[in-house]
């Protein structure tokens, strides 16, 4: 406790991110030492299996060593220049590769500031001053994304955004198109992008429903809007080509994220060639950084998508790990007698202390027991699993991850359940839903 005790003396709030400091579950704040493999250390050194994997973008656990072993080759040259080089040139080719829809991108250093960067340049080629967006959607921290954001957002996100702002934001409910008509009755021509996860995870894990993005890429066409997918969770979790080569969707602009570097800081945002040229040089709009495109986190980036393309057979390895876990709770919740839907795909697992079908929208995310899952989260720290510290996360696998990991956390889910009910067993019909 000393420790939180001087991280509160100096950090606002104890941390640099409301959601580490496990305000939401009623915990002490998790104290994180090292970590490896599928493994966080807290500071006395005990074990947790770690299903947080820095909220996503670890694909292959902590330490990697095709990620972290010789380092200083990336750092001889320098971390920063400040100028534009091959390394990156290269990279973008790559990832234009994959995602055909990027004809031209710009690399930032985070989630937000790329959502934040799209939303400029849509703002600019339309010449409108609107966004749409959903509830529950996580974007980032800056002012148009907070707004009913999910993720730790959630319930804290309204303070220093002003009413400008605050009418410059039409809010649907994710799933729902005729929710999105009403939201945007009469203003459909001052609509500059509709913003969405293609794939939501901010608010557990949430999928598109049949027709719901082909319906928001009419929508944007129809209103002359630019449809945003923020990939920042999706591309590469969800495998080379993202949601949008999932789903057959095509978006005028993406944003990526950490995930691409292994989780060091690197992102990027781009679409159309014709949008993109609304940028400065070429146009009126500025963005940039210093450290866009640095050539440390450009070649983690190389890194890893050489792992991926090297490795393809990585992605069905952590399938299989996250529907064993998934199987495993819906059996345990089955013998329970317990009504909790559990959702999984591809290396995301997730459910919610909430009776009935899998969620799909905010609403149902808010209808969850938060106080049953802060017991959940307790006592499943006190057994060595580590989760993440707010109900609206998801449980990410990566490739460190075992069928004797999961076996494990099986066990402590059952125990804890045990704890939480007080019976072996419940009353409750079982209706679990996959």
């Amino acid at each position: 406790m000393q420790l939180i005790e001087r991280a509160r003396a100096v950090l606002a709030g104890g941390c640099d991110s409301p959601v580490r400091s496990a305000w939401s579950v009623g915990a002490p704040m998790f104290l994180q030492a090292a970590a490896d493999g599928p493994y966080a250390y807290d500071q006395e050194g005990r074990r947790y299996v770690d299903y947080i994997m820095a909220y996503g973008p670890l694909l292959f656990g902590h330490t990697h060593p095709a990620l972290v072993t010789k380092l200083d080759s990336l750092a001889r040259h320098g971390f920063v220049w400040g100028s534009t080089h091959s390394e990156e040139v290269r990279l973008a080719e790559r990832i234009r590769g994959h995602l055909s829809s990027m004809e031209r991108m710009r690399f930032v250093t985070s989630g937000t500031e790329a959502m934040m960067s799209a939303i400029r340049v849509a703002r600019a080629f339309t010449g409108r001053r609107r966004v749409a967006k959903f509830a529950g959607n996580y974007h980032g921290h800056f002012d148009v994304a907070l707004l009913e954001a999910g993720a730790s957002a959630g319930g804290a996100g309204r303070g220093g955004i002003t009413g400008g702002v605050r009418r410059e934001v039409a809010i649907a409910r994710y799933n729902d198109l005729a929710s999105l008509d009403a939201a945007a009755a009469g203003i459909e021509g001052d609509i500059a992008a509709i913003v969405v996860e293609p794939i939501a995870a901010n608010m557990g894990f949430v999928p598109p429903a049949e027709g719901f993005l082909a319906g928001l890429r009419e929508r944007a066409s129809a209103w002359g809007a630019l449809l945003v997918f923020d990939e920042v969770i999706t591309w590469l979790r969800f495998g080379l080509h993202g949601a949008q080569g999932r789903t057959g969707v095509m978006p005028d602009l993406s944003a990526l994220g950490k995930i691409m570097g292994g989780g060091v800081p690197i992102a990027a945002f781009g679409g159309r060639r014709e949008v993109m040229e609304t940028l400065a040089p070429v146009g009126q709009t500025f963005t940039g950084g210093t450290h866009g495109g640095n050539p440390f986190c450009v070649a983690m980036a190389h890194r890893v998508l050489d792992l991926l393309e090297a490795h393809p057979e990585y992605y069905a390895a952590m399938e299989s790990v996250a529907k064993r876990l998934a199987t495993g709770i819906r059996a345990i919740f089955a013998r329970r007698g317990l009504p909790y839907a559990v959702v999984q795909a591809e290396s995301i697992v997730d459910f919610k202390f909430r009776a009935g079908a899998p969620g799909r929208n905010y609403d149902d995310a808010r209808a969850a027991d938060a106080a049953a899952y802060a017991r959940y989260y307790r006592a499943m720290l006190q057994r060595g699993i580590l989760l993440p510290p707010s109900q609206n996360e998801v449980m990410f696998v990566s490739t460190a991850h075992t069928a004797a990991h999961v076996d494990e956390t099986l066990a402590a889910i059952d125990d804890s359940l045990e704890g939480y009910l007080g019976l072996p067993g419940t009353s409750h019909d079982s209706n679990a839903t996959s």
